[in-house]
């Protein structure tokens, strides 16, 4: 065993730099100050401040207030109200039957009578077949 020695200088472990938040606690902030280190303090440009989410709304809201399009649901045409009406009356059905023979609530009836209800083309159909009508269209 005539080459191997041993390597008896001391190693020194140390602990890492301290990290930027490290540095910036109010500890280390104080520890500094005691030594006579010198302190360095920036004041942010939008710190406290929401401007970011502010700019970003007046974007969206003026785009809002400059958009002219109306926005809205297409509703039951008033030929079909009237179709859908005429057809029930002549059966002499009231709303809550016609919506039973249909599986469909009686609101839903209500609704296509009076134009609030947004046209279902399935409904429509189980409708033109219980009363025996054509409510779509003049073909």
């Amino acid at each position: 065993m005539a080459g191997i020695s041993q390597d008896w200088e001391p190693v020194v472990l140390r602990k890492k730099a301290p990290t930027a938040a490290a540095r910036k606690d109010e500890k280390a902030v104080n520890a500094a100050r005691r030594v006579g280190a010198e302190i360095e303090t920036i004041k942010k440009s939008n710190a406290g401040t929401n401007k970011a989410a502010k700019s970003t709304a007046t974007l969206n809201t003026r785009k809002l207030d400059e958009d002219t399009e109306n926005l809205s649901h297409e509703k039951v045409p008033s030929e079909m109200k009237k179709a859908i009406m005429q057809a029930r009356m002549d059966k002499k059905l009231t709303q809550g039957q016609l919506a039973q023979m249909i599986n469909e609530k009686p609101q839903t009836i209500q609704e296509y009578e009076s134009g609030k209800a947004i046209p279902n083309q399935q409904i429509i159909s189980k409708l033109e077949k219980a009363l025996g009508a054509k409510l779509r269209g003049k073909k």
